[in-house]
């Protein structure tokens, strides 16, 4: 408790304000978010494939706004454009709510993408100008923690609310997701209204520097690599390959995968101010490549689980599995936001967090691809196999995005509030 007290009494204000409504604003997420594809099949009676379709709407919505969304936010502003996006979010939930008509569901899925879009690089470039160096890792794992405790609670709430014969309690989720939505817009209305993320207009100032320019960076390509592959091997599996693996090849019941995430999702909020005080002081980079052995692990334990399914073993492994792997989710949202906001200023934070949006949302979306191939043919040792070479790769590339960033960006000196970005590659 020492430990949270010093963290939460060395924050400004304004991070005490972003911070203690992170849990409840994603409450609402939580509630719709592992049951929106039910509710278009089995309560709106479209087609399967539709529903499935529609479902990958919200995450190329995202991947599509996130570059221009990085640019308005390095020229208005973040707290504008999160404004807009919030809006987007509340009309888009509102409307899916009531949603019967697949063109209607599109609409209002497209809505809550532009969301999801900006608001990635719009919270962690907010978050970046309040806070600063070691404090900003602290915080980026605390938020974390925080996003996963409110969006697994909400699971859990709307598991026992929601009944499919029921459509009623579908619109009401939807309905408190959307008035979710209104917990950061009142922040960013009242009490961080003050609060500027990018700088001020300088006619003599050198010109910003665009997308391409920040691309020719080496540092920045190779850490948007390994995000992409991070995300691969990590996110992107776990709505999509782990419970497919889980259930066709380790043999487990629905329930217990239900029950694991709640499990993947304790570990998380448990350990993760433990393991903020553990990596201080590293290079972040390391850290990358402890959580990647860690990661390596817990698939050859989900793989181990697939030796003898439909047994208790089984069972044990995929727990195991979901325990491990979040052990080192734990350390990767403390490190790799804190070097893309190190390697920024205050001209171009924005782009810098909507090219660590665009590779997280690019590993999203192809890694369920790759999973659906690999197992859809019955290709449960090359599967395991792929990710732990995954696992692999970022241990090495981890090594070449050290020599290619400076100290204080790694976590190994003290970063300053605006750490000037690296000259581009000749």
């Amino acid at each position: 408790m020492t430990g949270i007290k010093t963290f939460w009494n060395a924050l400004p204000t304004e991070g005490r304000w972003l911070l203690s409504t992170v849990a409840i604003q994603t409450l609402g997420r939580g509630m719709t978010l592992p049951f929106t594809i039910i509710y278009l099949h089995e309560v709106r009676g479209f087609d399967l494939g539709i529903a499935g379709a529609l479902m990958s709407v919200i995450a190329v919505t995202g991947l599509i706004v996130t570059g221009p969304g990085g640019t308005l936010i390095d020229r208005y502003g973040a707290r504008r454009v999160l404004i807009v996006g919030l809006i987007a979010m509340i009309v888009g939930c509102t409307l899916l709510a009531f949603a019967t008509d697949p063109g209607v569901a599109a609409v209002a899925l497209v809505l809550i993408g532009v969301n999801f879009g900006v608001s990635w690089p719009g919270f962690n470039a907010l978050i970046a100008t309040v806070v600063d160096g070691e404090l900003r890792q602290q915080y980026f794992g605390v938020n974390f923690a925080l996003v996963n405790l409110g969006i697994g609670v909400g699971g859990i709430i709307g598991g026992f609310f929601v009944d499919v014969h029921n459509p009623a309690t579908f619109v009401t989720i939807f309905l408190i997701d959307a008035a979710s939505s209104l917990i950061p817009m009142a922040l960013l209305l009242g009490p961080l209204r003050h609060v500027r993320t990018h700088a001020e207009h300088d006619e003599h100032a050198e010109p910003v520097a665009g997308y391409r320019e920040i691309l020719r960076r080496p540092s920045v390509l190779w850490l948007s690599l390994v995000t992409f592959i991070s995300v691969f091997i990590g996110y992107g599996q776990m709505e999509a390959g782990f419970p497919a693996f889980a259930r066709q090849v380790s043999g487990v019941s629905t329930q217990l995968i239900g029950f694991s995430f709640a499990v993947n999702t304790a570990v998380i909020v448990l350990l993760q101010f433990t393991v903020l005080k553990l990596i201080s002081g590293h290079r972040r980079t390391r850290v990358m490549q402890v959580m990647s052995a860690i990661w390596a692990v817990s698939w050859l334990l989900l793989g181990a689980s697939g030796l003898l399914p439909g047994s208790i073993a089984a069972a044990i492994g995929v727990l195991a599995f979901t325990s491990v792997f979040a052990l080192g989710e734990t350390m990767l949202q403390p490190t790799v936001p804190a070097i893309y906001n190190d390697l920024a200023d205050d001209r171009n934070r924005g782009r810098y967090n909507a090219i660590n949006a665009a590779a997280f949302q690019g590993g999203a979306i192809t890694g369920p691809i790759v999973a659906g191939l690999l197992l859809g043919v019955g290709q449960g040792v090359w599967y395991i196999a792929a990710m732990v070479a995954g696992c692999i790769a970022i241990i090495l590339l981890a090594f070449v995005v050290e020599r290619r960033i400076p100290a204080a960006a790694n976590g190994a000196a003290p970063a300053p509030a605006s750490a000037p970005a690296e000259p581009a590659a000749e």
